[in-house]
């Protein structure tokens, strides 16, 4: 349709379009990308928060949009305050037959804390979850193991909120409940059973590593590292983390830790990571791991909350082992289930984003049966 003598100049003087093409169409988009940050907001936006001193480069880094979200279970905590009680008022061990734990409350705060405990941890069965004859008004049998896991489990929270207060309040008054774990279900997330070893093909050190395993954060890290520093060995005694050796090319002696503890070690670090959303520096100074006096106040806090663990593997949660049905046992060893930084903080530094779940629960607060009801007066 052109003229002939167009169509012969553009023949012999042929045009590169595809060059200024792609760069308009380049220039368009990034203006179309502004345009939609500056309406829509930075999706990927993050904010620090400092840890050590400025200039080290001690900061942790998280999402704004994770933070503003917040996590969605805090919204359904339940909480009530309690009744404060009135001399000479009935208290539950006398009304009630089979009162093993909290016979020392009122009858009023024992049934707003039965109540509360059905909405935390089994909201849709409720009182038939641990009591099987509810419906009858039978709830003094001991038929169901999950009663007897419960009246564990009250002992092991009143245990934590008296005795842990370094670990559990060190910024504030937060305490933990059933819900800190539970959060409205039968079993909490992130409970773990023995896996090891993981690899039994390989003849000596299998490395329990290089299988897909959740306890591993899906690395090729070792997966027995949670049963190696958080359950006593036979002696009753717990395997140092720490593998650092100040002077280069040491001679290795009998005893020293090898290299399997060390990735062991490396797994256990990777593990407080992913449980609680934070960085190596968010507990060290990088730049020296093995020096005490230049760790963060979180080290400390950290710390405890190992100790806190192993008690409450040894004393509260392994003695439980004879009292679950197969079902519920871990599928290598048949162990009781157990529990981990992860399953309290899933995935924030304070469980609960810090939420002061036991200000309403002073029954849960201390193990003498004699709550202090003193703030609510």
């Amino acid at each position: 349709m052109l003229p002939k003598w167009f169509d012969d100049w553009n023949s012999s003087n042929p045009t590169n379009i595809f060059g200024p093409a792609i760069l308009v169409g380049a220039a368009g988009g990034a203006v179309f990308v502004a345009a939609m940050l500056v309406a829509f907001g930075q999706p990927y936006a993050t904010e620090s928060q400092q840890t050590g001193p400025r200039g080290t480069g001690m900061h942790v880094q998280e999402f704004a949009m994770n933070l503003a979200a917040g996590d969605p279970t805090v919204a359904d905590f339940y909480t009530d305050e309690p009744f404060v009680p009135e001399p000479g008022e009935a208290l539950a061990g006398d009304i009630y037959e089979n009162v093993q734990v909290l016979g020392g409350l009122t009858d009023a705060n024992f049934n707003r804390l039965m109540n509360a405990m059905t909405l935390w941890v089994a909201p849709d069965e409720g009182c038939t979850y641990c009591h099987a004859g509810a419906a009858e008004g039978n709830y003094a049998d001991d038929d169901l193991y999950t009663k007897v896991v419960a009246r564990g489990m009250i002992q092991m929270t009143q245990s934590v909120n008296e005795n842990w207060d370094a670990h559990v309040n060190a910024n504030a008054q937060v305490g933990v409940t059933c819900y800190t774990c539970h959060r409205g279900q039968n079993v909490p997330n992130n409970i773990w059973y023995r896996v090891s070893p993981v690899n039994s093909n390989v003849a000596g050190w299998s490395a329990n590593q290089n299988r897909v395993t959740m306890v591993s954060n899906y690395t090729s890290l070792p997966s027995d590292y949670l049963e190696t520093y958080l359950m006593a060995d036979a002696n009753g005694d717990y395997a140092r983390i720490g593998v650092h050796d100040l002077e280069s090319r040491v001679q290795q002696q009998p005893g020293d830790p090898l290299i399997q503890q060390t990735e062991r070690t490396f797994a256990f670090m990777n593990y407080f990571a992913n449980s609680l959303g934070v960085n190596c520096v968010f507990c060290h100074n990088s730049r020296a791991f093995y020096d005490p006096g230049q760790v963060t106040p979180q080290w400390a806090t950290a710390s405890m909350g190992i100790l806190m663990v192993q008690e409450m593997i040894a004393e509260h949660l392994l003695p439980l082992q004879d009292v679950y049905p197969a079902e519920r046992l871990g599928p290598v060893y048949g162990d009781a289930p157990l529990a981990a930084c992860r399953t309290c903080h899933q995935g924030y530094q304070q469980p609960l984003q810090g939420l002061n779940v036991i200000a309403n629960w002073p029954e849960l607060a201390t193990t003498s049966g004699e709550p202090d009801y003193s703030a609510f007066q």
